[in-house]
């Protein structure tokens, strides 16, 4: 079904996994002719599908340089510039959007090339925090213009409202409804999320997809973006720090500007690990990779005093175990010192089975534990649409909805995932998220602790960050 009609032409900025994925959700469910699409890439690797659906594609890589001249003559008034490249600034394409009057989304702020690892930088410059801070920073600017949807894909971006539809069931299950009805402004959203006692919100994530051809060394394998993954793994490990949090880990620092809801440890994210829980995994150790929703959920769902004191926030980040042969990839890649291997290999076609389990355990409520969240097995994600595994169908779904929601309502200005309608942000991704469900639990990251070896834990709050910490 189509959900919106759009007069205007798309631009897609970078055609990898997701772009290919998304190609035939935007064709189908947006009142748009291929004719009206372009797609601007920096290599070849996809051209045989827009070449299947008709669409114009243009070899050429957007720089800090050139993009300006390589994108205006593509866009006009009322147009659309879907950007899904990486090492593009997103808050450059975003002023260059607001100048030309078009919509905007991306999944990820990004920076330009190098900047995840720019060593000239100091760790908090080059963090998700800091370049949250650049695109919010954008508000006033422009209150009032065109829609830029900021960070809206998988993950950040469906999380924000599995977020939002789990805390509303637990508010039923724990008999809350009567007297707490869905919230209706962010205000409503925190004080729920302290009502019901929310002390961490994990995206916890596990990916069991299978290749038919292993990983061998010298090679980096992913069901997603190699370079997007190895990117943001580099960058320090980072976390929405909650209020109930008795002290800073050893090596965690604030960032000293800005909306203070995080912090940054000294070290990548794909080297640190936490403690987490998947339904169908069960207890797992997972990457603390930094990524723009462990900020953005804090910071959310953070109340504050009338002298602007903090006295609620939940702790918030992410805890992804991805497939078994991306974690041999990244141990192969932390052996070298963080230097990418030659060989790079995007699973696709040769996924045999497995699923991606993509949800948020939010844990501290009367309950305990409870995990709301998609398993979309390989075979699910092929077929309900083309050019998708269960990795990229998840993004390539919250890609769909989020460009929907900047069709139907255009003149926004900046917006985050979390303050989009999570009913109907959910409602167009339901087709395409296999089995949507929640879960309860009483596990908690004490569990079977110091069974082998003493070990330095906080028994008075098992949802102290230390405990879920792999040290």
């Amino acid at each position: 079904m189509k959900h919106v009609d759009f007069a205007g032409r798309l631009v897609m900025l970078g055609f990898g996994s997701i772009g290919q994925g998304v190609l035939p959700l935007i064709l189908r469910h947006i009142g748009i002719t291929a004719d009206r699409i372009t797609i601007v890439t920096a290599e070849e690797r996809g051209q045989e599908v827009a070449a299947e659906y008709g669409v114009r594609f243009i070899i050429e890589a957007a720089t800090r340089e050139n993009y300006r001249d390589l994108l205006s003559p593509l866009l006009t008034k009322g147009d659309f510039l879907l950007n899904l490249s990486v090492d593009v600034a997103s808050v450059a394409l975003m002023k260059l959007c607001q100048e030309l009057d078009c919509l905007y989304l991306d999944t990820v702020v990004e920076p330009w090339a190098g900047g995840y690892t720019d060593t000239s930088l100091t760790p908090s410059q080059r963090s998700n925090y800091s370049m949250r801070e650049e695109a919010v920073a954008l508000r006033a600017a422009f209150q009032g213009g065109p829609t830029s949807v900021t960070a809206h894909g998988a993950n950040p971006g469906l999380v924000s409202h599995f977020v939002k539809q789990a805390l509303l069931d637990v508010a039923r299950d724990t008999g809350r409804t009567v007297t707490v009805p869905a919230p209706a402004d962010r205000t409503g959203w925190a004080t729920l999320a302290r009502d019901l006692g929310v002390k961490v919100i994990h995206i916890a994530e596990r990916d069991t997809q299978v290749s038919l051809t292993p990983k061998r060394p010298g090679e980096f394998v992913n069901t997603w973006s190699v370079d997007g993954f190895v990117g943001e793994g580099s960058q320090p490990a980072e976390l929405g720090w909650g209020s109930h949090e008795k002290a800073l880990p050893p090596d965690g620092h604030r960032h000293g500007f800005g909306c203070d809801a995080a912090i940054y440890l000294m070290r990548p994210g794909a080297s640190t690990r936490v403690r987490s829980w998947t339904p169908l995994e069960g207890p797992m150790h997972g990457f603390l990779i930094t990524h723009n929703e462990s900020i953005s959920i804090a910071d959310y769902y953070t109340l504050r005093d009338q002298a602007g004191a903090v006295t609620y926030r939940p702790t918030a980040h992410y805890a992804y175990h991805p497939c078994d042969d991306a974690v041999l990839s990244i141990h192969e890649l932390a052996g070298k010192n963080w230097e990418m291997q030659p060989e790079k290999r995007l699973m696709t076609d040769e996924i045999v089975h497995g699923m991606d389990e993509l949800g948020v355990l939010l844990m501290g409520h009367a309950k305990g534990a409870y995990w709301y969240g998609s398993r979309l097995t390989i075979e699910e994600a092929r077929r309900v649409v083309p050019h998708n595994n269960a990795t990229s169908l998840q993004v390539t779904a919250a890609v769909l909805a989020g460009v929907i929601y900047a069709m139907e309502n255009p003149r926004l200005g900046v917006v985050e995932s979390d303050e989009i309608d999570h009913e109907r942000a959910l409602a167009i991704c339901a087709p395409y998220l296999g089995d949507v469900v929640g879960a309860y639990s009483d596990w908690t990251p004490l569990l079977d602790r110091g069974r082998l070896f003493p070990e330095d834990v906080d028994t008075s709050d098992p949802w102290q960050f230390k405990n879920f910490r792999v040290v």
